[in-house]
């Protein structure tokens, strides 16, 4: 069974608590970012220096940052709690509701294999993020686990959501988040008593903020004689939900350019592997695994995997997003390497035709030749995925919730 324990947690004082947290900084452009940073006593503010500092000595950048936090702190317009567990609740304006408990993961459980990953990660990417936690010491964005449902787990929140929250906030999209603080020793005993039936844990969004954290631990761990796992730096600050509170939806891909081929040759070639319903200039949502949708010259098409290239095992093969990219990215168009190239572009999908029709004006509009819809993977094929130890594809899962940074805060210092 993993470890997750409760934590000391840090957050906005009432009196900021609307204005400090932001959405992750990959949601804005960097003017965006810019002209946010200028807001004082916010989370983009007190990380300035890292993220529009135009000074090249980065470990001055981020010492500032930790000195600023800590003068944050002082002032009180960040507080921090006593040792707790805290249930954390997103309702979307169309009445959908997340919900899990923010606490802290081992890194031990991760290196154990306790912990499962079904993405592989960039090493620069890790490496960056280690070195931000090596000067900064503070983890404001947690890692999204999940695992599959416990009934247990579900009626203490039940009971726990009786109570008045300690946060109670509307965001700028609409969304709702509620947190509640458990701090009561024997509620504390009786959430950890159920989640320690979880078998493992499932990472669905954070591979690369747990593969850094891990990273900057065992640097840590090397260098400390006296390591026991009990250390600040041994933990990564989580939420866990179970397979009733997350989403997957599709992530879908246009590709730049068919290179010399026509588009008869180009439908022509993926004949060999793929059955080719025309769809004409209706958009077109694939109905169920194994069929994708194609966006080409102003048409659709229905591609259906043909029956022999569908693995009867879980593997690789059974996955729409890897047939994709084996025999049409590298196959047909010789991208070798999806994850690097800047042939293909990503973009989030909506679990129906409106994330189609996004698709179809983005080629329209001259970024790319052709466009593919994928049909989410399952949770059940994920997990499945993650038990074998493979490594999907880039960009294969697009999860909500999506968190919001520095709601809550774990300062690995404390």
């Amino acid at each position: 069974m993993p470890v997750f324990k409760p934590f000391r947690g840090i957050r906005p004082h009432k009196d900021h608590e609307s204005t400090f947290p932001t959405h992750p900084l990959d949601n804005f452009t960097q003017a965006e970012i810019a002209e946010k940073a200028q807001k004082e006593k916010t989370y983009i503010n007190m990380i300035k220096p890292y993220v529009v500092s135009k000074s090249k000595d980065v470990d001055r950048n981020l010492r500032k940052i930790r000195s600023t936090f800590e003068e944050l702190l002082e002032e009180n317009v960040l507080v921090q709690d006593s040792s707790a567990y805290y249930l954390y609740e997103q309702i979307y304006p169309n009445k959908q509701v997340f919900r899990g408990l923010l606490g802290l993961a081992s890194i031990e459980d991760f290196w154990a294999g306790k912990i499962k990953r079904h993405e592989s990660t960039i090493p620069e990417r890790k490496e960056k993020l280690a070195h931000y936690l090596d000067k900064v010491n503070l983890q404001a964005e947690p890692v999204l686990l999940t695992y599959q449902s416990n009934s247990k787990i579900e009626l203490l929140m039940n009971h726990e959501e009786k109570n008045v929250p300690i946060f109670n906030h509307v965001d700028t999209i609409g969304i709702r988040h509620k947190i509640w603080r458990i701090d009561n020793r024997l509620k504390l005993q009786q959430f950890k008593e159920v989640i320690d039936q979880i078998d493992s844990f499932y990472i669905a969004d954070g591979h690369h903020r747990i593969g850094s954290t891990a990273l900057h631990a065992k640097r840590l761990k090397d260098k400390n004689k006296r390591h026991n796992g009990t250390e600040a730096y041994n933990f990564v600050y989580s939420f866990i939900v179970s397979n009733q509170s997350i989403k997957i939806h599709d992530y879908n891909r246009i590709v730049k350019s068919i290179g010399d081929l026509t588009t008869e040759e180009f439908l022509n070639r993926i004949e060999k592997y793929f059955l080719i319903h025309e769809k004409g200039e209706t958009p077109y949502y694939p109905s169920q695994k194994f069929h994708i949708s194609m966006y080409l010259d102003g048409k659709f098409y229905s591609l259906h995997v043909k029956h022999d290239l569908r693995s009867q095992e879980m593997s690789l093969d059974n996955l729409d997003h890897h047939l994709l990219d084996k025999y049409i990215v590298k196959d047909i168009l010789n991208i070798e390497d999806s994850d690097s190239s800047d042939e293909i572009s990503y973009i989030k999908g909506t679990s129906n035709i409106e994330g189609i029709n996004l698709l179809k004006e983005k080629v329209d509009s001259g970024e790319g030749k052709v466009g593919f819809g994928i049909y989410p993977i399952s949770f059940n094929d994920m997990i499945k995925i993650s038990d074998l130890k493979l490594s999907m594809p880039p960009k294969c899962t697009f999860i909500e919730p999506k968190l919001v940074t520095a709601l809550l805060m774990y300062d690995m210092k404390q």
